[in-house]
């Protein structure tokens, strides 16, 4: 038992030797290699430093070479641009020396033409004083007898154009006493025209027809003179009838004579106030209508001015139909059809809308209602779509986009259903206001009326501008300009109207 324990001791104790010396070696080997690696990092430490001086010096040697080429080419551009800046300014120097020669120049030719204009104006002087002796008149009694003469010439060749008017017509009166036995028939074409030309208001009693017409015919006549109209009084018994060409003056006629039966007042003063008022009414009526018009249509962003000139075709017509049923008809028609071929129907809508809103103010302004139409929507700055379709319904363009194309499709179908239109009314309707515009482009003249079915016109004249003579002469001048321009059965007959009026103010 001893023997096991001492042999267990012995082993303890030689594992403990064992490990103990294996420790020690195991020591040894980490500090040899600890010095070894310390003497490793060293000699990379002195390589680094090495490195990094020789990096050093090379980036010095980089720098200073830069610098000096850096340096040498700010050189050469501060040379180069000091002799542009010397350059401009010996230019700028002999461009002042010649702006001041030329300013002396200037300064010594104005001195010299001042000097001029005062002797000319001294010797015409003295040349006006010499033919003042010679002459025996003064300058002013020389200007009043040279206008004088010129004046008296003026009227002899007045004159002699009235002689030579008068033996023409005198002898080429048989002509054209056959010539209106010839058209009596087409004159009487009346009846078609009537009923579409007049207005017919009812009278409560004989009695209203006396107010009418007033003390001396006074009440009518102011009546024609002021609403631009033909009131026939007699031929329906309590019954007025207004006769105009004008759809739009018809309508305000109407009411004007309306509103004054039911107040009873009638008197000259009374129907202007009268007719301003209705005027004023028929005009914000006219803009609310074409406001209800765009917006039925779903089209937005549009001029005021456009808005109320869709109104006005209200009272428009074409070939016996009415311009805004026309229009509404064709903007319709169009944004189908557009919509149908893939185009916008908003925009074909508003180009229909558009395409006749020239026919609105073919009253007012000599031209087509394609050229005053496409100018005013240039104007006012509608899409070129809608310009392409105003000039091309009619063919004075070709259509470059689905949306014109579908407004003149539109526009034929509008048109050339049946019973759309009456060519005989339209033709009518066209010559009277081609007369209109005669006496209208005439200097002086304030506004001018055709009546009594076109057969005569009322040319009102500024008082101020045209006297007695010259308003005989107008009416010749108008007459004759008739006569060369417009085709028409039987005669015209033209009166040009002057009036002065006075007004004042007891306060």
């Amino acid at each position: 038992m001893e023997i096991i324990i001492v042999s267990i001791v012995v082993a303890v104790i030689s594992s403990a030797i064992s490990f103990f010396v294996a420790n020690k070696l195991n020591s040894a080997k980490f500090d040899i290699y600890t010095e070894q690696a310390k003497a490793k990092a060293k000699v990379i430490e002195h390589e680094a430093s090495l490195l990094l001086k020789e990096a050093k010096h090379k980036a010095k040697s980089d720098y200073e070479k830069e610098f000096k080429n850096s340096r040498k080419e700010l050189e050469s551009k501060e040379r180069e641009l000091n002799y542009i800046i010397d350059t401009k300014l010996k230019q700028i120097n002999s461009d002042k020396e010649f702006i001041e020669n030329k300013k002396q120049e200037i300064t010594a030719l104005r001195n010299g033409l001042e000097l001029q204009k005062k002797s000319y104006e001294e010797r015409l002087k003295e040349v006006i004083k010499i033919l003042e002796n010679a002459s025996g008149l003064t300058q002013n009694e020389a200007k009043e007898l040279l206008l004088k003469k010129v004046e008296e010439e003026n009227r002899a060749i007045i004159a002699s154009m009235f002689r030579k008017e008068y033996k023409l017509a005198k002898e080429n009166s048989q002509r054209e006493i056959n010539n209106i036995l010839s058209n009596a028939v087409t004159r009487y074409a009346g009846e078609f025209a009537a009923e579409r030309l007049i207005n017919h208001i009812p009278l409560p009693d004989e009695e209203a027809k006396g107010k009418i017409i007033g003390k001396e015919g006074r009440n009518i006549k102011a009546l024609e003179f002021c609403l631009g109209v033909d009131i026939i009084i007699g031929d329906i018994p309590n019954t007025i009838t207004v006769s105009s060409f004008n759809l739009y003056r018809r309508a305000i006629s109407t009411r004007t004579i309306e509103l004054l039966l039911e107040d009873g007042r009638i008197h000259p003063a009374r129907i202007e106030e009268v007719y301003n008022s209705v005027k004023k009414e028929f005009d914000e009526n006219i803009s609310k209508e074409g406001e209800e018009t765009v917006l039925a249509l779903g089209i937005t962003n549009m001029h005021p001015d456009l808005i109320h000139l869709v109104g006005k075709l209200r009272y428009r017509a074409s070939y016996g139909q009415n311009a805004l049923a026309h229009t509404l008809e064709v903007a319709n028609l169009a944004g189908l059809i557009a919509a149908q071929l893939g185009g916008d129907t908003i925009l074909a809508r508003r180009a229909g809308l558009m395409h006749d809103i020239g026919k609105a103010l073919t009253h007012d302004m000599p031209g087509s209602h394609i050229d005053i139409g496409a100018d005013l929507c240039k104007k006012l700055g509608e899409p070129e779509e809608v310009i392409n379709a105003i000039y091309a319904h009619h063919g004075h363009a070709e259509a470059t986009s689905i949306e014109s194309a579908a407004v003149c499709a539109a526009d034929a179908l509008s048109a050339a259903r049946p019973g759309a239109r009456r060519e005989v009314l339209e033709n009518f309707l066209k010559r009277v206001e081609e007369i209109e515009s005669i006496a209208i482009s005439h200097n002086g003249v304030v506004n001018a009326y055709a009546i009594n079915a076109g057969r005569e016109i009322r040319v009102i004249v500024n008082a101020q501008l045209i006297n007695d003579d010259e308003s005989i002469l107008m009416a010749t001048q108008i007459a004759k300009e008739i006569e060369e321009k417009v085709q028409y059965p039987g005669e015209i007959k033209v009166n040009v109207i002057r009036e002065v009026r006075a007004t004042g103010y007891a306060r």
